[in-house]
This record gives C-alpha cells, sequence and structure tokens, in this order.
C-alpha cells in the first residue's frame, strides 16, 4: 500500500493524557545525560522558579510519539512501520514541561510529499496541558521507504 497523499490537512484529536511524574522526568534524564540539578531535586527546580522537577527539553518527544502513532496506526494511512526512517525532529517550548503536568497532543499532518516510491511526512504536534496551556509544539519529519529501498 502506498502513503495516502490526502492525509495532508488531517488532524488527530489530542487522546489520552499523559501524567508527567518526578520518577518520568529523573529516568529521561539520566538516559539522555542530562545533568542540570532541577531535573532531579525539587528544591533546585524550585530554586529557578518552577513548581517541581523540571523536564530536559526533549522530554516532550515522549509526548508527542503518542500523537504520532495515531496517524501511524490508522489504516487510511499506508504506513508500514518498518519502513519508516526518522529524518527531523525540532522543540518549540511555550513554557517548561514539569512534574504533575498532565499533558494532552493534538496532531496535524503538514506535508506530505512523494519520494521516489516513498513519501516524506511532516506532522506537528500541539502540546498542551489537559487546562489548554499551550506547553510545546514539535514538528516531525519521517521518511517511509517505498518497496525495494
Amino acid at each position: 500500500m502506498s502513503i495516502n497523499p490526502d492525509l495532508q490537512g488531517r488532524s488527530y484529536p489530542a487522546a489520552e493524557v499523559y501524567d508527567v511524574g518526578r520518577e518520568k522526568i529523573r529516568e529521561f534524564a539520566k538516559a539522555v545525560k542530562a545533568g542540570n540539578p532541577a531535573h532531579f531535586d525539587v528544591e533546585a527546580a524550585k530554586a529557578l522558579g518552577h513548581s517541581d522537577l523540571v523536564a530536559p527539553p526533549t522530554f516532550a518527544i515522549i509526548v508527542a510519539q503518542r500523537a504520532d502513532a495515531q496517524l501511524v496506526e490508522d489504516p487510511e494511512s499506508g504506513i508500514d512501520f518498518s519502513r519508516v526512517v526518522h529524518a527531523d525532529q525540532r522543540f518549540t517550548h511555550h513554557r517548561a514541561i514539569v512534574a504533575g503536568d498532565r499533558l494532552v497532543a493534538e496532531l496535524h499532518v503538514d506535508g506530505v510529499r512523494a519520494m521516489g516510491g516513498g513519501a516524506m511526512i511532516t506532522t506537528r504536534s500541539e502540546i498542551s496541558t489537559e487546562a489548554g496551556e499551550k506547553v510545546a509544539t514539535t514538528t516531525s519529519s519521517i521518511l517511509v521507504r517505498g518497496e525495494g529501498q
């Protein structure tokens, strides 16, 4: 099945809430070797003006990938995940992600461009709190390789 060009302009609504917990932040920070004490120590985070532990900037990928899954799992998309190569990822932060946040992400398919036998798909996840406060915007591009590539 080829990539559905009608994906461009499609949006996927925010799905389940992601609860940002202290241990999730600590584990992520350790995994990405982010050494700022505000990722591990509540008092260090508060000294910087935050209400709780602060997540490293790339933590937003966890919430964004949950939104991306809606597109990949959509049977109308034509995406075979075994053929996906991650091409680009960008983050725009509107405020820091902190422990205690309850986040959701709405996914927008901003571009679908045929490339050889495959396609480049660009998506944008608008991440916000459950109450609607904007937290981050992530932009991602994936290349879906065609048959024989």
